[in-house]
C-alpha cells in the first residue's frame, strides 16, 4: 500500500482534510470571515469582509481587539466560553447580517480562539425561512394558550367592579392576600363573585404563571372525592386507571387550588385536607408514598361554617386553618350604587361572547333593576341582562325590556333602603329562607327543568338535588 493510500484511510488525516475543506467551502460561499485568538485579538480576516468592515487592507485589522473592528461583537464570548452561536442576526454599518460563530480548538481540545462567518448580508433571501419560523412561533403560542386555558385564571381585580364600602373592603383584603401565600376563605351568598375574586388573587400573586384549578366540592360524588383530590396509584382498586391518576392538588402544584362550597366536604376528607394544609404533602389513594406539594388554597362557602362546626358537620381545626384570612363578599342588594358600573362590565362581557356589539342600558332599565332584591346576586343579574338582550331588537335595554323578564311582582317591590323596619329574624333562618326562595324561583323560571335551574344558579345537578331534599321541595314532573 502506498503512503498516499495509507493517509487516505487514516481517520485523523480524513478529519483534518474534512475541516480544511469545510473551511475553504465556507470561506468561498460566505460573505465574510474573521477569526480571533483566545485573548480576543483579530488573527485573520478575508478580503470579502473588508468593505463591510470599512477597511482597505487585512493588516488594518490584524492584532486589534475584535470590538474595535466589530462593535458589540460576541466573538470574544465564544472564545472564552467555548460555546458556539450557530445562527444570529448582527447589525453592522446599518445592515443586518446573518452570522455564525464557532470556537477554534487545538489538537488537545483546548479552545484557542473563535471564527465567525457572515452567511448572508441581505435578509431578503431569508424571508421564506423567517416567515416559516414566525408561523411556527405563532402556532406554538396558540397551542400553549389552548393547553393552559383549562388551568388559567382569566379574571383580575379590574373585573370585580364597584366602589361601595363592602366591595372596596373585599378588594383591599384580597389585594393584601395576593401579596402572600396565605390560605383564604371567601364567604358570601351564591352569585356574589367568589370564584372571580379567587382568580383575581391568583393573577395578582407570584403564582400567576402557574395553574389555577377550580373544584366544586359539592359536585363530586362522595365515592370519588378522595381520588379527585389526592390522585390514585396505578391499579389502586378495581377499575382504576393502570397508569394512575393525578389529583387536583398535584395538578395545581405551584399554583392555586380553589375549593368552592367547602362546607359540603365530607368529614372523612376534612382530616386529609387539614394534613395537606399543615404538612404540604399528599398521599395518593392506594399508595404508601408521600410527596410534597406547593399549593395555595382559596376556599369559598355560602353557608355559615361556624354553625356547621357547632353542628358537628365541619372540623373546628380545619375551619381555623382555612380561616387565616376571611373575606366577606357583599350581596348585590347592598351595592346598588355600583349597579351602573356592574351592568356596564357585565354587558361588555356578554357582548364579547355573543353578537351584541351595540348593547346599552338606559336609566329606566337601571331603575327597574334597582327595585329588585337579587337573591341570585351578580350571577342572576348577568342572566337577566343576557336574556333581555336576546329578546331585544335594538340591543338598547329599557325599563320595559327588564320588567318583562324580572320575576312577577318584583317591579312593585320597594328598594331595600325604602322598606320599613320589621322584626329581626336569626341569620340562619333568614339564610335558609333565602336559599329556599332562590331554589323555588329557579324551578319556576325553568318550568321545573332541573338541568336548566341548576345552570341558572351555576351549581351542579347533584348539588341542586341535595338542596331540594334539604328543604323538602319537589322537582316537578317537567324535570323527569
Amino acid at each position: 500500500m502506498s503512503a498516499s493510500s495509507a493517509s487516505i484511510s487514516d481517520p485523523a488525516y480524513l478529519r483534518a482534510r474534512a475541516m480544511e475543506t469545510l473551511f475553504e467551502r465556507l470561506e468561498k460561499l460566505c460573505e465574510g470571515a474573521i477569526a480571533i485568538d483566545r485573548g480576543g485579538r483579530v488573527v485573520y480576516v478575508n478580503e470579502k469582509y473588508l468593505a463591510a468592515l470599512g477597511l482597505k487592507r487585512t493588516s488594518e485589522a490584524i492584532g486589534r481587539p475584535i470590538e474595535e473592528v466589530i462593535p458589540n461583537s460576541l466573538m470574544r464570548k465564544v472564545a472564552e466560553t467555548g460555546e458556539p452561536i450557530l445562527l444570529d442576526i448582527m447589525e453592522l454599518g446599518g445592515e443586518q447580517l446573518v452570522v455564525t460563530r464557532m470556537p477554534i480548538e487545538d489538537e488537545n481540545g483546548t479552545v484557542i480562539g473563535a471564527i465567525g462567518f457572515v452567511l448572508y448580508d441581505h435578509l431578503e433571501s431569508l424571508k421564506p425561512l423567517l416567515a416559516r419560523v414566525a408561523q411556527l412561533e405563532s402556532d406554538l403560542r396558540l397551542a400553549r394558550r389552548q393547553l393552559s386555558n383549562a388551568r388559567a385564571a382569566r379574571f383580575t381585580f379590574a373585573d370585580y367592579v364597584g366602589t361601595t364600602p363592602g366591595i372596596a373592603q373585599a378588594k383591599q383584603l384580597a389585594s393584601r392576600a395576593a401579596r402572600q401565600s396565605v390560605t383564604v376563605l371567601l364567604t358570601g351568598e351564591t352569585g356574589t363573585g367568589k370564584e372571580m375574586l379567587a382568580q383575581a388573587i391568583h393573577n395578582a400573586s407570584s403564582r400567576a404563571e402557574k395553574p389555577f384549578v377550580s373544584v366544586n366540592v359539592a359536585a363530586i360524588p362522595d365515592t370519588l372525592i378522595e381520588s379527585e383530590f389526592f390522585g390514585t396509584a396505578p391499579g389502586a382498586y378495581t377499575g382504576a386507571d393502570r397508569r394512575g391518576r393525578e389529583g387536583k392538588f398535584r395538578i395545581a402544584d405551584g399554583g392555586t387550588l380553589f375549593l368552592d362550597e367547602i362546607g359540603e366536604m365530607p368529614l372523612q376528607l376534612q382530616a386529609k385536607l387539614l394534613r395537606v394544609l399543615q404538612e404540604r404533602e399528599i398521599e395518593p389513594l392506594g399508595s404508601d408514598k408521600i410527596s410534597k406539594v406547593d399549593v395555595r388554597v382559596v376556599a369559598a362557602t355560602n353557608v355559615d361554617l361556624r354553625k356547621r362546626v357547632s353542628d358537628g358537620a365541619f372540623r373546628p381545626d380545619l375551619y381555623y386553618r382555612l380561616n387565616v384570612l376571611s373575606i366577606d363578599l357583599p350581596p348585590l342588594r347592598q351595592c346598588l350604587d355600583d349597579l351602573p358600573d356592574i351592568c356596564a362590565r357585565l354587558l361588555e362581557d356578554i357582548s364579547a361572547s355573543g353578537d351584541y356589539i351595540k348593547a346599552k342600558i338606559t336609566p329606566s332599565a337601571l331603575s327597574a333593576l334597582a327595585r329588585y332584591d337579587w337573591p341570585g346576586n351578580v350571577r342572576e343579574l348577568r342572566n337577566i341582562l343576557e336574556r333581555a338582550l336576546i329578546l331585544s331588537d335594538s340591543g338598547r335595554l329599557t325599563g320595559e325590556d327588564v320588567a318583562r323578564i324580572l320575576p312577577v311582582g318584583s317591579d312593585a317591590r320597594p328598594a331595600a333602603s325604602e322598606r320599613p323596619a320589621g322584626p329581626v329574624v336569626p341569620y340562619a333562618e333568614a339564610e335558609a329562607e333565602f336559599e329556599k326562595h332562590t331554589l323555588e324561583q329557579a324551578l319556576a323560571a325553568s318550568n321545573g327543568q332541573i338541568s336548566e335551574a341548576a345552570r341558572m344558579l351555576r351549581i351542579s345537578r347533584a348539588t341542586f338535588y341535595k338542596k331540594l331534599a334539604k328543604f323538602g321541595l319537589a322537582a316537578g314532573p317537567a324535570s323527569v
